[in-house]
């Protein structure tokens, strides 16, 4: 059996940076991955925006790590060449009715130290992006967005630079705690058994049931899983917008939005539709032409001139929730040893959004609960 320090399940950005920073602070570090690839799931899956902070409750894992990944995040993309810009974007009011909603926003945001944000009223909106349509809305200059395969190679670079390995189709088939750590079967191509002092599980959808099968571990409180599936429509030609365009917030996400790419082309979502847990690699990523008529009806509110029919099926993601339907949105969960008792485990629970944008600042948070 084959003795390493630190291994970290789920290669997605999460999970990369994990490892990067655990193989910074000198640690020896083996990655798993079950599919063929890194990312390959939801962390490639999103609107590859960097978030400003904007909706979360002051003093939240959610809005701390928000804000600090965010700068950590914009740091490390100029100083490894990542491709990123920080377009800004909008968050509007399309009747007078959501306008109390959209201060309260703006309050609740500065309060979780996100700055410079501006009030505009129709006018000045429009002065900005003549396509809208809306009552009021909210500047936000320091949301941007970043090409996401190009961050997790960076991250997967760096990791493997000093010294971690990255074992791809490598699903953790069984994890038992033992008096010095953990003893890890892992599956696939190359089966093999590994020692661990300590254990990451970043294993993002499917970090709930991976955590329920450990074994040998003290009873763990864990949350309940649940996943949304959210479908993007792409929008070819001129784009109408030079920024992201954002309604106000529903229960279960951001609303139908207007993202852009690094190429300027426009896309829209995501929308939400829950679906049932699956086994890993079955996921169900297919989007739904006839999915365009919701999709244009929500859009038409803040962009009334959106032509007919120019809505084309992209994409489509799961995000990773711990709140289901009709729930308030859970925060992040980070479940160390103080809170299971099995020392050198972390495992990560609920990394959605804003889990891109936090990213760096999450693997700080892991790489201090296992100093501790």
């Amino acid at each position: 059996m084959e003795r390493v320090d630190a291994v970290i399940v789920g290669a997605g950005v999460v999970g990369l940076a994990v490892a990067r920073a655990l193989a910074l602070a000198g640690r020896e570090v083996v990655l798993l991955e079950s599919a063929a690839a890194i990312g390959s799931g939801t962390s490639s899956r999103n609107s590859e925006v960097i978030h400003a902070g904007l909706y979360y409750p002051p003093d939240s894992l959610k809005a701390r790590l928000c804000v600090r990944g965010r700068d950590l995040l914009y740091a490390y993309c100029v100083a490894h060449g990542v491709e990123h810009r920080r377009c800004g974007k909008l968050i509007v009011a399309t009747d007078a009715s959501q306008e109390p909603a959209l201060r309260a926003l703006r309050q609740r945001a500065e309060a979780c130290g996100v700055l410079g944000l501006q009030w505009l009223d129709a006018a000045q909106a429009q002065a900005l992006e003549p396509e809208l349509r809306c009552t009021a809305a909210l500047l936000s200059p320091s949301t941007g967005i970043v090409d996401s395969h190009g961050l997790m190679l960076s991250l997967r670079g760096e990791a493997e630079a000093r010294g971690a390995m990255l074992a791809l189709k490598s699903p953790l088939q069984r994890l038992h705690r033992v008096a010095d750590g953990f003893e890890l079967q892992v599956g696939g191509d190359a089966p093999m058994r590994l020692h661990a002092r300590a254990v990451v599980n970043s294993a993002g959808l499917h970090a709930v049931p991976l955590a329920s099968r450990f074994e040998g571990l003290p009873a763990m409180d864990l949350p309940q899983a649940h996943w949304a599936r959210g479908h993007y429509f792409a929008c070819a030609g001129k784009p109408a917008f030079s920024r992201l365009i954002y309604p106000m917030p529903d229960e279960a996400g951001l609303g139908v939005h207007v993202t852009l790419d690094l190429g300027g082309q426009m896309r829209f979502g995501p929308d939400v539709q829950w679906i049932a847990l699956t086994e890993p690699g079955t996921e169900d990523y297919r989007v739904d032409p006839a999915r365009a008529a919701p999709f244009a009806a929500a859009i038409r509110r803040y962009w009334p001139a959106l032509p007919d029919g120019v809505l084309q099926p992209a994409y489509a993601g799961i995000r990773p929730k711990i709140s289901g339907p009709g729930e308030a949105a859970a925060d992040f969960v980070i479940q160390g040893p103080a809170q299971h008792g099995a020392e050198g485990l972390v495992n990560l629970f609920g990394i959605e959004s804003p889990g891109l944008t936090a990213s760096l600042a999450l693997a700080e948070c892991v790489v201090e609960r296992l100093r501790r």
